[in-house]
């Protein structure tokens, strides 16, 4: 998943605040007892996640694709008082042990689990003015939930998309269906003009979008 030189990895995580306990915790968890655990945020993304939440101080946070709870946790961090981050996991084994994961941590009371498919629950939400949204779901939905979202998002919210580089297929020769759908998503963002936009080269590519 990571696109820059091992050696500059390690540098950057060597300069950064240290991992809490809880989400150490639910780092080892996740690689003991998950299928394809890299998918985790982890340590460094997780930090980048929690400074870009607490910038924005949002009351109102929308997550799409949950994995084991660890990029929740940190988008959480950023809450303003009384705020909310609504997370949505298609996959239902993972309930028991994400509610058992925010449990460990400080902020288990603002996070609201929803278990099913993206598409329908978004379509149901009352809220129409999310301060962030965090795509991490299935990379061939991510131009369909982009669409989905943009109209609940307030001006100057953001939307951050994970997985935009692809591994660096997207700037390579690769025409697999993930990579072209990819490949889409950025360059229909890239001359979207109601939004600001930059990809980070932070592990596997991170699209920031800044609504106007």
């Amino acid at each position: 998943m990571e696109i820059l030189d091992p050696s500059l990895q390690s540098y950057l995580d060597a300069h950064l605040d240290p991992e809490a306990p809880e989400l150490q915790a639910i780092n080892r968890e996740t690689y003991l007892k998950v299928l394809k655990p890299h998918m985790l945020s982890g340590h460094y993304q997780g930090r980048v996640l929690s400074m870009l939440s607490k910038m924005v101080q949002p009351k109102l946070i929308l997550e799409i694709g949950t994995f084991t709870g660890y990029s929740a946790i940190c988008l959480a961090e950023g809450l303003a008082d009384g705020g909310i981050l609504h997370t949505i996991e298609v996959n239902a084994e993972y309930e028991e042990m994400l509610n058992s994961h925010f449990k460990l941590t400080n902020v288990d009371k603002k996070i609201k689990l929803h278990i099913g498919a993206a598409e329908g629950i978004i379509a149901d939400f009352e809220e129409n003015n999310f301060d962030l949204v965090f795509i991490d779901a299935d990379k061939r939905n991510n131009l369909t939930y982009f669409e989905l979202v943009f109209d609940k998002v307030r001006p100057g919210g953001l939307i951050i998309i994970d997985n935009v580089l692809w591994k660096g297929k997207v700037f390579g020769n690769e025409n697999d269906t993930d990579t072209v759908n990819i490949r889409k998503l950025n360059e229909h963002i890239a001359v979207n003009t109601k939004v600001e936009k930059l990809i980070l080269p932070v592990r596997d590519g991170l699209l920031i979008i800044r609504k106007k």
